[in-house]
This record gives structure tokens, sequence and C-alpha cells, in this order.
């Protein structure tokens, strides 16, 4: 797959329009939380409209599969492709795992595959030390989301330098903010001002390790500001130690 850097999630409640915005600048990546109302649904009207424009073959979509039952995830499945008149799911996202999953998960997710339904197996959690076992010992999965942001950056030793050889699976940051954290003026360091955004996407996307930066807005607005980090590119050493020096001092005080 041929994925833009930054990948879109559903979570935030963006207008539709503004997430085919991001999407005709080369934002092909994204991650849909289906089984959700309301907000969620302005997502599922983009896919709608990128379809029936006849660029299907440009997107990427990723849909979360939060059931632990393999029993349901075909539903699931087929309920959320039908809702958006789509065919297949390029990556279906096993999560939240903090450990390896279930075998009848794993298979369900396979048969899926088989059947066309799905392209690629993806698994997003928060454990650290999963993802280098998975990469060795469980050939389906190919896609990861990890959380990587300038507060938790652990990632950095335990999970990027372990997934090294050439066909390892492809890797997205998400919580770049650090569920707002790191904007938040009251946590930054007294008289620094805090990140923006783009500066916290910005720093994931600066990592070698990382593929995509999962980003969210709930405006045009913000997915403008956020859309700006596609020109603006990684950050210098003097971004990268100031995010640092702020995550850490976030660290000291939250953990």
């Amino acid at each position: 797959m041929t994925v833009g850097r930054l990948g879109i999630a559903s979570s935030y409640g963006a207008p539709c329009e503004s997430l085919e915005e991001a999407f005709e600048q080369g934002c092909n990546y994204f991650v849909w939380n289906s089984f959700i109302k309301g907000r969620r649904s302005n997502m599922r009207q983009a896919l709608v409209n990128i379809a029936r424009k006849g660029q299907r073959d440009q997107l990427v979509l990723a849909l979360h599969s939060y059931s632990h039952s393999s029993a349901l995830m075909g539903p699931f499945c087929r309920a959320a492709l039908k809702s958006a008149g789509l065919g297949h799911i390029d990556v279906l996202l096993l999560g939240y795992y903090s450990r390896r999953p279930p075998g009848r998960i794993i298979e369900r997710a396979l048969k899926l595959q088989r059947e066309g339904l799905v392209r690629f197996i993806g698994l997003t959690g928060h454990r650290r030390t999963l993802f280098p076992v998975l990469a060795e010992e469980e050939e389906s999965i190919e896609v990861f989301h990890v959380r990587y942001n300038a507060v938790n950056r652990g990632a950095e030793t335990e999970v990027f330098p372990r997934l090294h050889h050439a066909d390892r699976p492809g890797v997205v940051g998400f919580t770049a903010t650090r569920w707002g954290h790191l904007l938040n003026p009251k946590r930054v360091p007294e008289g620094e001002e805090p990140p923006t955004a783009p500066d916290c996407y910005r720093f994931v996307l600066s990592h070698p390790g990382v593929d995509v930066c999962l980003v969210g807005a709930r405006s045009s607005e913000q997915m403008k500001e956020n859309l700006k980090v596609l020109d603006l590119g990684p950050l210098n050493e003097e971004g990268l130690s100031r995010m640092r020096r702020i995550g850490d001092h976030i660290y000291g005080k939250t953990r």
C-alpha cells in the first residue's frame, strides 16, 4: 500500500468536506470507527463521496474492530462496508490488545482476508513490547498502530529499532498530542509556549521508524492547520529538543 504521511482519524468530528480536502492533498489513510454514530458519520459520508468520484483505488481504509469476539467480526465488517457502499476493507485493525490476539481472532481475520473482504490485517495497542514479538512470529499482521509522542517515547527503544528488516510491518503513530496534554499551557514548563498540534505531528514524523502519523480535527480550520505539516516537514534538531524537553516535563508531572 502507498499512503500519505498523515492518516485521518474519524473520532474527532471534522466536517465531511475537510476530510475530502485532506484526501485530495494525499492523506489517503482513513481510520474509521464505523460502529459509533453521530460525529463519526462524517467520515462515512466522505467515504461514500470518494467512492462515487471513482477514487476508491486511491483510498486506504482501516476499520477498527474492537470486538474480541470472532463470531461478531464478520457481521461487523459487512455492516460497515454496506453502510458506506464499499466492497472491501484495506486494513482490518484489531484492537486494543496488550497481548497476542487469540488464535480464533487471527483465524477469523484470515478467513475474511481469503473471502476478499479484507486486504491486510493490522493491530493497535499500548503495550510496546508486543509489536516486535508479533513482527517475528505473526506474519499475517502487517500494520502496527503504535502509541508515540514527545511524552511517551518508549517506542524509540522498544519498537522502532527492532522493526529494522526491509519487509517490516507498516507503522502508524497515534496519540501524537498525548490526549491534548502537550497542547495544554498548564502542563508545559513555566514560561514555555505549548506546542501546536502540527508541532506534535511533525515530531512523530521526524522519526524514521514511523510511516504515518494519525491526526484528528474537530473543524475545517483545524484540518487546514494540520495539513500544513505536509509542507513543513520534520522538525529540526532545535525543535526536536524543545519537544523532548516539554515531554519530559509532562511525563515527570503525570507518571
